[in-house]
């Protein structure tokens, strides 16, 4: 099958050719075809003609073209699609146990080779989000390989995001296929949690960081306080409970978020003595405790994304610094800063280099005992490296 063709600027076939990278911005591209249509097929060809590798056309975003494949001989279509779904799906029965919990991301996009697609798997249903005008273009034939592959009948969409916004495509969120979803309870290392896939954040949960939750559970110690700030639903939290501490104060700006935490507290059968709920916000708040000189012996900080892209990274590292310091000073001598960015503009040296002038202007003595990531079902593709998104930083105050 032949597909319409882009061709590249001189020289800029490089990250193609060499790294495989799947991404080709707008810049890099000297001639396309008139009508192409988002989501088209294309052929990246070089400035000399060489055939460098099929994707899918975007044509009001940036990132111009995304590679399905740098193999000529792949037909884009359900074979495709199916060979690239399943082995996604293998990798994380490989990876994953089943006494981790039955939720578990299925594809991360480009890091599975099938950019613009995320698909969680919560219990016996799949949240799907699409993100790109490849993934929109293909999505009922995605739809069509997960049921096939999974045997599940419930597949909702959460495509409810800003970055669609940059493909030129419409908020989306409902049923792919099967029922609308109740509000279910899924299992995670035997704690049990409430998810509303219509109604939370990402696909409804936080899948990426089970084992740094089950981290917290390993460390705190007992009878220890904790303060969990942008808690969410409280998952933190319960760990904290789960693993001894003697009281867990958590903090986020939702009362709703606060609302499904506490009934993910009375789930578990925690005591509620052993937790304070505030609805409210964080940085007021760290430093209403720090004038009241409050103290804690582990502080958990997971903020939203501040820096979507490099652009906003000075404006969001001046963020994280100003929380990661204010946390020093509530922290007690001994005791432990859980501290992550989400955000693809701050890279792993950013956030450290971050931590390290909040330590020096906290003036606390402070060490990294252990670098954080995102859980084994969020893989980072090696030739993708921005996959590697969940920056974490276990230290510990002298």
């Amino acid at each position: 099958m032949k597909y319409p063709r882009v061709r590249l600027k001189e020289g800029r076939e490089k990250s193609l050719k060499r790294k495989h990278h799947p991404w080709l911005f707008s810049g890099a591209i000297q001639s396309s075809p008139d009508g192409l249509k988002p989501g088209d097929t294309v052929d990246v060809l070089s400035s000399h003609g060489e055939w460098l590798a099929r994707g899918a056309y975007s044509p009001t975003s940036k990132i111009r073209v995304r590679v399905w494949t740098w193999n000529h001989d792949d037909e884009i279509n359900k074979d495709f699609f199916l060979k690239k779904f399943k082995t996604a799906i293998d990798l994380r029965a490989k990876v994953f146990t089943a006494r981790e919990g039955n939720s578990r991301r299925l594809v991360h996009g480009e890091s599975d080779g099938i950019p613009g697609f995320i698909v969680d798997q919560y219990g016996d249903m799949l949240v799907m989000q699409v993100l790109s005008a490849g993934a929109e273009h293909w999505k009922a034939t995605a739809v069509e390989c997960l049921a096939e592959l999974t045997g599940f009948e419930t597949i909702y969409e959460r495509s409810d995001v800003d970055v669609r916004i940059l493909e030129g495509l419409e908020s989306r969120k409902g049923v792919l296929l099967g029922q609308e979803p109740e509000p279910f309870l899924i299992e995670e290392n035997g704690l049990k949690f409430n998810i509303d896939p219509a109604l939370g954040q990402k696909t409804g949960f936080y899948l990426d960081q089970r084992s740094n939750r089950q981290l917290i559970r390993e460390m705190v110690p007992m009878g220890s306080e904790v303060l969990n700030c942008f808690c969410y639903t409280g998952a933190f939290s319960l760990y904290a409970l789960a693993g001894g501490a003697g009281h867990v104060t958590s903090i986020d700006s939702s009362s709703d978020a606060i609302a499904w935490a506490e009934k993910n507290q009375a789930l578990n059968d925690f005591d509620s003595e052993k937790s304070t709920w505030i609805v409210g916000d964080v940085f007021q708040l760290l430093r209403k405790f720090r004038d009241s000189r409050k103290s804690f012996d582990v502080i958990i900080l997971d903020p939203p994304k501040f820096a979507p892209t490099s652009a906003q990274a000075e404006s969001a590292a001046r963020g994280y610094k100003d929380i990661n310091l204010l946390a020093m000073k509530l922290l007690r001598p001994g005791g432990m800063l859980f501290t992550y960015s989400c955000s693809g503009g701050i890279s792993a040296d950013l956030f450290q280099k971050i931590i390290a002038g909040a330590a020096l202007d906290a003036g606390v003595d402070l060490r990294i005992v252990r670098q954080l990531h995102q859980d084994r079902d969020h893989p980072v593709a090696v030739n993708f490296p921005e996959g590697a998104y969940l920056k974490g930083l276990m230290c510990i105050k002298s």
